[in-house]
């Protein structure tokens, strides 16, 4: 089926492109001095020290892409990851629709593209300041809101395939299934867990190094898609 080819396809670049653009913008806080005298001259606010903040949290990942030239790189990527992951969440919904032998659109459809919109909110919004509590408010709203449906998304896509696995088990990787399963639901354990802690003031380093992982979390769940799916594509058996 088209539309497996084309999930496999979609997933691999949802992973690679903000996996690189973020590192990329890491590497470039890290090592401001590299394009000091330039015109990609990095802002001093934008500047550290040597970190791994995957393991220590020196460093968030807003500090990271949010000053010039870091967002040079992060926007657009986060703007093309978007709309990579609406036509991600178009194509499964095609899927499931032929696999349902109906029209009616999936849930995970509203809640996956709702993702999408927030994160182009978000990556519009990035580096524009204003010291007004609504507009702070609205930004976390923003973030919050996008993983929020993404991880909603994930969840109900795994669950639709976990109910149509009689009738993709030729399509698909039931080792991948599994993980999937686990990492979508390690992220639903870890987000209500970390709130309290999120919302405080205390442990900075321990709230950054949670975020790095995070991220890393939510889109190897793009990578596993494609793993997920087999290459040689029998004819779909519907219901």
């Amino acid at each position: 089926m088209k539309e497996i080819g084309q999930i496999k396809k979609i997933s691999i670049w949802i992973f690679v492109i903000p996996v690189v653009v973020i590192n990329l913008c890491l590497f470039i806080s890290i090592n401001g001095y590299l394009l000091q005298g330039t015109i990609f001259q990095v802002d001093a606010i934008g500047r550290s020290a040597f970190t791994i903040p995957y393991i220590d949290g020196g460093l968030s990942i807003s500090r990271t892409v949010r000053y010039y030239p870091a967002y040079l790189l992060f926007k657009p990527g986060m703007i093309i990851t978007s709309i990579l992951l609406i036509q991600y969440w178009i194509a499964n919904n095609r899927l499931f629709q032929k696999v349902n032998n109906d029209n009616k659109n999936n849930l995970f459809l509203v809640f996956g593209v709702g993702s999408a919109l927030f994160l182009i909110i978000h990556s519009l919004l990035l580096g524009i300041n204003f010291e007004l509590d609504i507009y702070k408010f609205f930004r976390r709203f923003v973030l919050l809101g996008f993983i929020i449906f993404e991880i909603i998304a994930q969840a109900m896509l795994v669950i639709n395939i976990i109910k149509k696995k009689k009738f993709l088990s030729e399509f698909i990787n039931k080792k991948i299934l599994i993980l999937k399963i686990t990492l979508v639901s390690v992220l639903i354990i870890v987000a209500i867990l970390s709130a309290p802690i999120l919302n405080s003031e205390e442990n900075p380093y321990f709230k950054h190094a949670l975020e790095w992982n995070y991220f890393i979390g939510v889109v190897t769940f793009y990578l596993l898609t494609f793993l997920f799916w087999n290459k040689n594509q029998p004819s779909v058996h519907t219901p």
